[in-house]
């Protein structure tokens, strides 16, 4: 049983991470990336790593999502001054 479990996690570990890589839209991606986050971080918890679990739902769910968001609004906003400057 715990094996199908860890099978099935790792399929849906592949198929959010090529989710990720085939998305073409910066924000699209960054929430994808959350999604992959929080699959990894249920991972990580099946193989008994609950600790390496907790720090990839902070990091790689919930911050590393955030920052990539906050800097596509800042390019954008950038793009959007400059073109207005013009």
């Amino acid at each position: 049983m715990a094996d199908a479990v860890i099978v099935v996690a790792l399929l849906l570990v592949a198929a959010s991470a090529t989710v990720a890589v085939a998305t073409r839209d910066p924000v699209r991606q960054a929430l994808v990336l959350s999604v992959l986050g929080v699959v990894l971080a249920v991972l990580f918890t099946v193989l008994q790593a609950p600790d390496v679990g907790l720090s990839q739902l902070a990091v790689g769910s919930a911050l590393t999502p955030l920052l990539l968001m906050l800097t596509v609004r800042k390019v954008r906003r950038r793009g959007q001054e400059k073109g207005r400057g013009r």
